[in-house]
């Protein structure tokens, strides 16, 4: 269909390591994580939990809040789009899936609710500097 394109996704998981957060040329701040999200399937008769990881890029005000309130191993609910990329590594094409996102929000573990992230989380998708 023409002109009704959606690319909108939510989905949780935990962080594999803790947020790193830089900026780019052009001063904006983006942070990436890595998750693991874990899908139930029956392996050889047995349900099993089986790891699926993401790369998550995370910009501006949203970006500085996760590097500041995560860490390695906290669940989060993770609204955002997928994003296509293609890069060189030694000669060789690559491709990958990550996840740009509009909203991160942390799963609370003792049951109270998270913090308010009142945050300017417009994406800068210029060129980053790596």
């Amino acid at each position: 269909m023409s002109g009704f394109d959606i690319n909108q996704l939510t989905i949780t998981g935990n962080l594999t390591r803790d947020p790193e957060l830089r900026s780019t040329r052009s001063d904006d701040s983006v942070c990436s994580i890595r998750i693991a999200h874990n899908e139930r399937r029956k392996v050889s008769g047995e349900w099993k939990d089986v790891a699926q990881y993401f790369d998550v890029t995370i910009w501006k005000g949203m970006g500085e809040y996760v590097a500041r309130e995560l860490k390695k191993g906290d669940k989060v609910v993770i609204a955002g789009r997928l994003k296509w990329r293609q890069y060189e590594v030694d000669g060789n094409k690559r491709q990958a899936v990550d996840i740009t996102a509009d909203s991160v929000v942390p799963v609370p573990k003792n049951g109270t609710p998270p913090p308010p992230a009142d945050v300017d989380s417009a994406a800068g998708e210029e060129d980053i500097a790596f």
